[in-house]
């Protein structure tokens, strides 16, 4: 047998499927309706939040629990624009010291926001993503980059 025909994948018992990104506590995958409802919900408390004037609270409640999921694009496209609305109400000067306060994961879930945003420039302030993007950098790293750009689970 040569070695070109074999079939290497079939030897490595680590593989990853694509059902296995998703899978939540109750052991499936989120249904699309009940995530967008998720999010509807999520965007009355970050509403909430912003007009009380709490917008660091604001900023981590948009950001948690992201509706990860093959089939949930609209809750993903809601949220995002949740997430685009706290941050185009954040003054430039507050982003620096909002950003430290975010733990490991916040910061990486915040630059896939970041990204996602600006893949649409026409629905999104790519200067205001911009300067967040410099920001985050400046405190999480490159490698919070390299983490957004190498896992498979989007926004």
């Amino acid at each position: 047998m040569s070695y070109r025909s074999t079939d290497v994948d079939i030897l490595d018992e680590d593989q990853l499927f694509q059902h296995e990104l998703f899978t939540f506590a109750g052991g499936s995958e989120l249904e699309p309706d009940v995530a967008l409802k998720n999010v509807q919900a999520k965007g009355v408390d970050v509403r909430n939040f912003l007009t009380r004037g709490n917008t660091e609270k604001a900023l981590t409640t948009a950001i948690e629990n992201p509706p990860y999921g093959s089939n949930t694009t609209d809750a993903k496209d809601q949220n995002t624009k949740i997430v685009m609305e706290v941050l185009n109400s954040l003054k430039a000067t507050d982003v620096s010291s909002i950003v430290k306060n975010l733990t490991l994961d916040q910061q990486d879930i915040l630059m896939k926001y970041i990204y996602r945003g600006m893949a649409s420039p026409e629905l999104y302030n790519s200067a205001v993503l911009l300067n967040w993007h410099e920001k985050l950098t400046e405190v999480a790293g490159v490698g919070c980059i390299v983490r957004v750009t190498t896992d498979r689970r989007t926004v």
